[in-house]
This record gives C-alpha cells, sequence and structure tokens, in this order.
C-alpha cells in the first residue's frame, strides 16, 4: 500500500454542515481511509452508534486503526453502498456520508489499474471478490457496448474511434496491462487534445472503472435508500467528483425538494406533492483554492447536503 497521506476532499465544509446537527446514529458509507470519520467523531461525542461501510479490505483496515479511540461505538461493515438498507444495523440515522470518489489509495496503488500512471493489470475492481475487471471489459464486450460506455460515462468525444481501435487490436493481442491500453488508444486522438493539460485516455479509464464497479447504478440505488434511513432533520451529504454523479445527486435533491410530481420517468421517485427535504446547501459547495494547491485531485469535488423534513 503506498505510503502518501490521504487528504480528505472538502473536509472542513463536511465537518461544518454536520456541525449544527445533534446526532445519535451516524452512518460514512464509502468509508475510505476514515478521514472525514474521525472528524466526525471527535465532533460529536454524543455519538452512540458510528457505522462505516466500504467494499474495500484495506480501506476497513485502515478505518479500523484510524478509528480506534472510538471503537466502542464504532461498526465497521464490508458491503456496497448501493446496499445500505441492508447493511445498517439501527432502522434510523441522524447522519449519512456518501463520497463518491475513487480514493487517493486505489490511484496510487499501481497494482490495483486505476490509473495509467503505472503498469499495472487492467482491474479497477473496488471490491476484489468481485468476478469482473477492466480486462474483461475491454478484451470481451462488442465494439458497440465499448463505445456506449465510453460515451456514456466517460462523455469521451471520440467514443467511437476508442471503441474501434480497441477491438482491432486485441484480434492480434489480448490487451492486458494500463500501460498497453494507453498505448493503443494514443493514436485515435488529434494532436491538440494530447497537447491539453489533462491526458487524452482520462476519460476511457473513467468510464471502465465506472462500468467495473457498477457505480452509477450504484448512486442511484443509494439515494432514496440513503433519505428512508434519516431521522426528521437528519442530514445526507454527497461528494461528487465528475458531471454524470453530480447531476444524479442534483436531479434527486432537486426532485426531493419540490412540491411537484416528478414527470421524468426513471429518475422521478416520488409519488406525492409534499417535500421530503430542504437544501442545505444552494447549488454545490466547491473547494476554495487553499485546498486545490494542497491537492489539485480536489478540484472537481462538488458536496450537496440536503435535510430530511
Amino acid at each position: 500500500m503506498n505510503d502518501k497521506p490521504h487528504i480528505s476532499v472538502l473536509y472542513n465544509e463536511v465537518i461544518d454542515l454536520f456541525a449544527p446537527v445533534e446526532m445519535t446514529r451516524f452512518i460514512d458509507a464509502t468509508l475510505g481511509a476514515a478521514g472525514h470519520s474521525l472528524g466526525i467523531l471527535e465532533g460529536h461525542p454524543e455519538l452512540k452508534e458510528f457505522v462505516g461501510v466500504d467494499q474495500d479490505d484495506v480501506a476497513l483496515e485502515i478505518a479500523k486503526e484510524k478509528l480506534a479511540p472510538f471503537k466502542n461505538k464504532l461498526q465497521l461493515i464490508k458491503g456496497n453502498f448501493r446496499d445500505l438498507e441492508k447493511l445498517a444495523p439501527s432502522e434510523k440515522y441522524d447522519g449519512i456520508l456518501v463520497d463518491l470518489g475513487v480514493s487517493s489509495m486505489h490511484f496510487d496503488e499501481g497494482a490495483r489499474g486505476f490509473s495509467f500512471r503505472f503498469d499495472a493489470p487492467l482491474d479497477m475492481r473496488m471490491d476484489q471478490s468481485q468476478p469482473l475487471t477492466a480486462k474483461e471489459v475491454v478484451n470481451s464486450y462488442s465494439e458497440g457496448d465499448l463505445g456506449r460506455i465510453f460515451r456514456d460515462f466517460g462523455e469521451e468525444k471520440y467514443w467511437r474511434r476508442a471503441a474501434k481501435e480497441i477491438v482491432k487490436r486485441r484480434a492480434e493481442k489480448e490487451i492486458e496491462t494500463t500501460f498497453e491500453l494507453r498505448e493503443v488508444l494514443d493514436p485515435i486522438w488529434p494532436a491538440y487534445v494530447k497537447r491539453k493539460a489533462t491526458a487524452p485516455v482520462t476519460k476511457v479509464f473513467q468510464a471502465l472503472r465506472i462500468e467495473v464497479n457498477g457505480e452509477l447504478e450504484a448512486i442511484r440505488a443509494f439515494l432514496p435508500q440513503a433519505l428512508s434511513l434519516l431521522n426528521p432533520k437528519g442530514r445526507l451529504a454527497v461528494i461528487s467528483f465528475h458531471s454524470l454523479e453530480d447531476r444524479l445527486v442534483k436531479r434527486f435533491f432537486q426532485e426531493a425538494a419540490s412540491d411537484k410530481v416528478s414527470t421524468s420517468g426513471r429518475g422521478g421517485v416520488f409519488l406525492d406533492k409534499e417535500p421530503h427535504v430542504k437544501l442545505v446547501t444552494r447549488g454545490a459547495c466547491k473547494p476554495t483554492e487553499e485546498e486545490i494547491s494542497q491537492n489539485p485531485r480536489s478540484r472537481s469535488a462538488r458536496l450537496r447536503v440536503a435535510e430530511k423534513l
């Protein structure tokens, strides 16, 4: 495991937005390295039950050590936040936090295959026990399905080219590593794209990670469950890192705060005309320039908080 310290994104904002809430029970649904969790526990001595959920065994071990001073009120559970209602030990909670970003410990651990900065097997699994890997997606999905993933999950402009080039090259030899995939895709981007600060392959890797881990489906499943688990005046805080995630959260919160019946079909989860939440954050909280300078990965982070009525 990489020894770089984990930096919790929007830490002060999260702590401040939960500060006014008297909390007996709390869930951190994506525990990670437990930076936010430690701050919540330190700031709320009234807590009697603190639940930390993560699908990564390494994260749970790190959290167990970091949160050891609070072990008497701590419950660590392995699982995916999409199954929150099944995982939660109690019926109701006063605060729920979910951080949808990939932890820096995953990006910096080259062997996990999340980053194209390291030559590693194409893995990208958050939960190492699940069968689907990025290697399987790259080498077995049809050209049409690959293109759909790159377009919908990566918002990649050259999605057709990417899918076509992968199918062409894998017919000659299976694509097995992050560096091999990066090399395969290098010819598809024009020179001006390669000159940009962000590496052009970034969106393809994002798309593969989302597909492997079912990230958007997990968010859709999680949000109504989290709201149902909250007590009145309880708060739900969501940190997202790209526009696909943030749009889902924004839409859900807006519908939950509206007194109008949703007509959005699949996205509409409220069937009455009574608002279920009030928006604590108008728009999304963004990192300060100081935080971005200290942790460049925080640049795209967005925090939205709603309070149950």
